[in-house]
């Protein structure tokens, strides 16, 4: 379980622990927590605030978003998801399906001792975010989506739209086992990094992110999350009801304007866009400053 927070106005620490999903797997947990002065005096803390990586990417993601966010108040909660961690990797693509990647998030909530939070999630993390928002707004204070739209918009995207369809090829190697990973790996993870090419994420943070696929098995845990996935998963996921923001920026490779533009459609509840110039798909490690802002003033 957590640790107690800090003493101090406006201390805060960073810790590790491990949440029990069940079946002997366990995610870990890094978690930077404000201290006692950091509350408003009334003593209405700010929301603690789940925040959920994509690929290739890791928890390290957050690094820049969560350390505002603690200092302002806020517990934030960055778990090494399903399959990026030795420790929660099971073998069966069915272990991987969306609905068990979403009761991971809550069960992240759930052993954190936390009713309801902020739920942030960027490119695959967007996915897991929108569908717990879907399927359990009790959890969901207010969703902030990055990149990746609500998955009914991206699953029409990927139907109607042929630049998304163009933008997603990649998806289509990325689920064949054994020679997807031989050919991200090679040469130093050439193809991993590639991923990265032409943004502003720093060299040391994009080394942190793939040092941990590199260990044996690691990478096809990180894929089975694209292997797991149904033609009719996307599509199942129902309308969102909770405050939600979503950001997307206009130099993403992956998601199209069309695609991102139909994120509106399947948001029931108050609903905020924000598209960020000159900004690549990683908008966590390019622009934490617009991310802790969007979780700090939800949509009235």
């Amino acid at each position: 379980m957590p640790p107690p927070p800090p003493d101090g106005p406006g201390a805060t620490t960073s810790t590790t622990w491990w949440a029990t999903l069940g079946a002997g797997l366990a995610l870990p947990v890094h978690e930077v927590r404000p201290g006692a002065g950091a509350a408003p005096p009334d003593g209405a803390a700010p929301s603690p605030v789940l925040l959920l990586h994509g690929f290739p990417a890791s928890w390290r993601s957050w690094d820049a978003v969560a350390a505002p966010l603690a200092a302002a108040g806020h517990r934030c909660l960055a778990p090494q998801q399903r399959g990026y961690t030795a420790s929660a990797r099971p073998a069966e693509t069915g272990a991987y399906r969306l609905e068990r990647l979403a009761a991971d998030a809550a069960a992240v909530l759930d052993a954190a001792d936390v009713e309801r939070a902020v739920v942030v999630g960027h490119d695959w993390g967007a996915v897991v975010a929108w569908a717990l928002a879907a399927a359990h707004p009790e959890r969901v204070e207010h969703l902030v989506a990055l990149s990746v739209p609500h998955p009914r918009a991206f699953a029409a995207g990927l139907r109607e739209d042929r630049e998304q369809r163009r933008r997603s090829a990649y998806i289509g190697l990325l689920r064949r086992r054994g020679v997807a990973e031989r050919v991200l790996l090679a040469g130093g993870a050439r193809g991993l990094r590639a991923a990265y090419a032409g943004s502003a994420v720093p060299r040391p943070l994009v080394d942190a992110h793939l040092a941990p696929l590199a260990s044996p098995g690691a990478l096809a845990g990180a894929l089975a999350w694209y292997r797991g996935l149904r033609g009719r998963d996307l599509a199942s996921v129902g309308p969102v009801d909770v405050p939600t923001t979503y950001l997307w920026s206009d130099r993403d490779v992956a998601v199209a304007r069309g695609t991102a533009a139909r994120c509106a459609e399947h948001v029931t509840g108050p609903f905020r866009v924000r598209t960020l110039e000159g900004v690549s798909h990683w908008v966590p490690e390019e622009r934490p400053d617009d991310v802790v802002d969007a979780v700090r003033q939800p949509p009235a």
